[in-house]
């Protein structure tokens, strides 16, 4: 029914129907609006129909009735965008959150979860969601730290023949449960545990199911083996298990390495001119997040896990031993004053340098306590203008924003791009902003009839007003949601009208499985 729908749709548009009474139905008509459509095309006007779950046609809409039509004038009509690296696990799995909100007010109607390695059980976790529904598309990951948690344990120390084989036999059943890849976050225990050939073992079974391989690297400032090696690793695993390969939320952390952009760009430039399919994504924040513990611990004090490293930092000789290594890791977060507590603590909002001398403590000393007192999430002041720029122009890095609790890429991350980076600096054109946001990141992921407008592509649209599109959200109160999406569709389904959003969930489990 619906290819017939398209067809006489076409013949319509290009005038090969003459019976002026013949007239096609459609679900949705979206009018007037500018038609940035996620390819090279330059923005036009023009209308966009759905019929069901689907785009029907871009173009003119004469002779095309309509149950519900959608005045666009003076938006941008685009596709929804594409987020390849969130932490929305929680939200998605909680019947209370499951809407992810604060993507959708981003005009996001697409997320990936289960990234820096921590995916779950992807044909348990799909079942989940499915059942229960969700407000956005959501792509899942395998993660390595989740299949080596339940295979090796926690424990600091190379896999066996037998247990390599094992997490062998999860990634399959992951990959044939629809997982996009294999994620690994080699910057955390217990993926920081890894070998290389470890990696390339696993890697190549997700090869085999065409996936990708999408990595936290080993490292993004000078921790252990420095960024350019850790850019190196990703690229030796990219060639060795012959998979496409994409650096999560690409930085230069820290004093250490900024300016280190140039190399790693020259790095995955050689890469891709040898074949390989080496890309990234990038939020634009000059803050990255994480744990207190994960700044400043050394990974061989997790070694057994969470509660292990809680008992050696109550010892006080232990301790002893690892402040030369804390004070280090201190440095390259730029110091105490550049480390902001974030996230649910009530530590929330100072640094840690304000809260050492509010208590008139030694820094690492209060730094232990906070940890021990609930280990809360940090916003660290890191990166460098310059290294930023010089990623975000590079035509294989993609929009995303490693969104976690605590911290405004979560609900801002999107708009920020667009007004910081194409609006006023103007490093991007609409076009380039669009297609970095969507189409690219599609393409990237083999996300099939996603990421466009166009003929049978799937209806996840974006309309939105370029004025108001704007992050609200900040360190201090980094829950604030985005501003400017007028209306939004998830699969045909109108989820923000007129800038009210309901309660819909439309979302659907989506996996390069899906042509």
């Amino acid at each position: 029914m619906k290819t017939s729908v398209y067809l006489v749709i076409t013949c319509v548009l290009l005038g090969c129907v003459t019976n002026k009474a013949l007239l096609v139905e459609v679900d949705t008509l979206i009018v007037g609006g500018m038609i940035v459509d996620g390819s090279s095309n330059e923005p036009r006007r023009g209308s966009v129909g759905i019929v069901g779950g689907s785009i029907a046609f871009i173009g003119a809409p004469n002779g095309i009735k309509a149950k519900r039509i959608v005045h666009a004038e003076g938006l941008i009509v685009s596709p929804g965008f594409i987020d390849p690296h969130t932490h929305a696990d929680a939200d998605l799995t909680s019947s209370i959150t499951s809407m992810n909100k604060a993507y959708l007010r981003q005009g996001v109607t697409t997320v990936f979860i289960g990234n820096d390695g921590g995916g779950t059980s992807v044909s348990e976790l799909r079942s989940s969601l499915e059942k229960e529904g969700t407000g956005t598309n959501v792509g899942l990951w395998s993660g390595h730290g989740t299949l080596r948690s339940a295979v090796v344990g926690e424990a600091n120390r190379a896999a066996t023949d037998t247990e390599l084989a094992r997490m062998q036999r999860l990634l399959s059943r992951d990959m044939k449960a629809g997982a996009l890849g294999l994620s690994t976050g080699l910057f955390y225990a217990p993926g920081s545990y890894a070998s290389t050939d470890e990696l390339v073992l696993l890697a190549t079974v997700a090869a085999s199911y065409g996936g990708v391989y999408e990595s936290h690297i080993r490292d993004e400032s000078n921790y252990t083996v420095g960024l350019v090696n850790a850019i190196n690793e990703l690229i030796e695993i990219s060639e060795r298990a012959d998979i496409p390969a994409h650096v999560a939320h690409i930085k230069a952390l820290g004093p250490a390495v900024h300016g280190q952009s140039k190399l790693v760009i020259g790095l995955i430039k050689n890469a891709r001119k040898r074949g390989l399919a080496i890309t990234a994504d990038q939020y634009p924040w000059l803050a990255s997040g994480t744990r207190l513990s994960n700044a400043l611990i050394p990974r061989s004090a997790m070694d057994g896990g969470v509660e292990h490293m809680q008992t050696r930092l109550r010892d006080a000789s232990l301790v002893l031993e690892m402040r030369p290594m804390m004070l280090a890791n201190l440095k390259r977060r730029g110091g105490a004053a550049a480390m902001l507590i974030t996230g649910d603590s009530p530590f929330r909002g100072k640094t840690l340098e304000q809260l050492a001398d509010e208590d008139d403590m030694d820094m690492l000393d209060k730094a232990i306590e906070i940890i021990l007192s609930g280990d809360p999430a940090i916003a660290s002041f890191m990166m460098h203008q310059e290294d930023v720029e010089r990623f975000l122009v590079q035509p294989w890095v993609v929009s995303g924003s490693d969104g976690s609790i605590g911290h405004p890429r979560k609900y801002g991350s999107f708009p920020k791009k667009y007004q910081d980076y194409s609006v006023k600096k103007k490093l991007l054109t609409l076009g380039e902003f669009v297609r970095q946001s969507s189409s690219r990141t599609a393409e990237i992921f083999a996300l099939c009839k996603r990421g466009k407008l166009s003929s049978g592509y799937a209806a996840d649209i974006v309309v939105w007003d370029a004025e108001k599109f704007l992050s609200k959200a900040t360190y201090e109160r980094p829950t604030e949601p985005a501003t400017g999406v007028v209306y939004l569709f998830v699969n045909g389904e109108m989820i923000i009208e007129n800038s009210v959003l309901s309660e819909t969930r439309a979302g659907k489990v989506v996996s390069q499985k899906d042509c």
